[in-house]
């Protein structure tokens, strides 16, 4: 990136955020921090009203702002493709904002770029999962857009939840902490019924309501509670190599299966971590990736595999 494109990213960033540290654009452009420094001088050269403040960062005056900064065509093609996956992949409610976000998008566009995001906008399909075609919910509901309202505010929600397959409805008041999509989308959030931090499925919530009531801020994150529901189980590690083939897959159910961490090899494939208690329900999993996957440890993982894999040769060549 040149001179020129990193001040005028570092002023997007500005205008972007509250508060911006030196060390935090260093990063993020990889220059050193004498170099943010000097690229910040410019801007206040230019008339740019900075404030700085020991410990917080940069930010600018109250009420400055400049007119949006034209998108390259690369950036309107990402934003579009982000547009079908949150029409399919999201509620109705939140896919009507993201279409009226991408018409102001398109508004501002020169004209050629406006002509290409067209031609190539009926050339991408994101098809719905299949697991998500059945949601309990009605389509016209906007789940992810209270949701996400819920953890910003810290504002308590009241659910109609549907536990496991039994179909019956407890209502539960609860305090998200974050979303995610594996292969459904999921809430985690402290229940007040359970005492204790759960993971809940959308497509599981018969009803969701927002509260009026605040809820002290929790430091947990997703990765946090990944972490400690791994670490309060008696669970045994077990490390597994994936070919990078199988990664999709992988990542969609990884956590199923209490994933804590991951690296990635020289080699390309990706070597995770997982903690478990029941060694023949991740062994039944792996199966699936045949030549796709390797057992780094225990003996005992690799063991029954290969007796899944004698049982499952015999029942079908028999």
């Amino acid at each position: 990136m040149n001179r020129f494109d990193r001040i005028t990213a570092i002023l997007i960033q500005l205008q972007a955020k509250r508060s911006v540290k030196g060390q935090d654009l260093a990063e993020r452009f990889d220059v050193s921090l004498r170099t943010v420094y000097r690229d910040l001088r410019t801007l206040e050269e230019a008339g740019v009203p900075l404030c700085g403040e020991p410990g917080v960062g940069y930010s600018l005056a109250e009420g400055y702002r400049l007119p949006p900064v034209m998108f390259t065509r690369e950036e309107a093609t990402a934003l579009s493709t982000a547009e079908k996956l949150v029409s399919q992949l999201t509620d109705a409610h939140t896919a009507q904002l993201s279409h009226a976000a991408m018409d102001k998008l398109r508004a501002v566009l020169r004209r050629p770029d406006r002509d290409y995001l067209e031609a190539l906008s009926p050339r991408i399909t994101v098809l719905q999962p299949r697991a998500a075609r059945t949601p309990i919910l009605p389509p016209t509901t906007n789940t992810h857009q209270l949701l996400l309202t819920s953890i910003a505010q810290q504002l308590v929600v009241r659910l109609d939840y549907r536990a496991g397959y039994n179909g019956v409805a407890t209502q539960r008041d609860v305090e998200p902490i974050g979303l995610y999509f594996g292969q459904y989308w999921h809430v985690v959030a402290f229940c007040r019924l359970r005492q204790e931090f759960r993971n809940f499925r959308l497509d599981r919530i018969a009803a969701l309501h927002l509260c009026d009531e605040h809820f002290a801020p929790r430091p947990d994150t997703l990765q946090s509670y990944w972490q400690e529901q791994a670490q309060r189980r008696q669970a045994q590690a077990m490390v597994v190599r994936f070919a990078p083939e199988a990664m999709g897959y992988v990542q969609e159910n990884k956590h199923y299966f209490y994933w804590t961490h991951e690296q990635l090899q020289a080699d390309g494939w990706r070597e995770m971590t997982f903690l478990v208690e029941c060694l023949d329900n991740l062994a039944r999993w792996l199966l699936v990736f045949t030549t796709h996957v390797t057992i780094v440890s225990p003996p005992e993982l690799k063991q029954r595999m290969r007796e899944l894999a004698e049982e499952a040769h015999h029942h079908f060549c028999a």
